[in-house]
């Protein structure tokens, strides 16, 4: 599955390095790009093994904020 977020609370690309790193790591997530620009988040996952809430909290933890869009 291919989701779409928005990331608030990014300033530079050493928070989108950060944010993608912190979902990448989650199995089950098979790509993961942040677009600081349109502050966004598409990632492509396992919906069997990621939920929204799984994502939230990787980047709540990272020190963002993830909403659906």
């Amino acid at each position: 599955m291919i989701s779409r977020y928005r990331v608030m609370g990014m300033g530079c690309e050493a928070c989108v390095k950060r944010i993608e790193k912190a979902v990448f790591a989650l199995e089950g997530v098979e790509r993961a790009l942040v677009d600081l620009s349109s502050e966004t988040l598409t990632v492509e996952y396992d919906e069997s093994k990621v939920s929204f809430e799984t994502l939230k909290n990787a980047v709540d933890d990272a020190g963002y904020v993830l909403e659906e869009i």
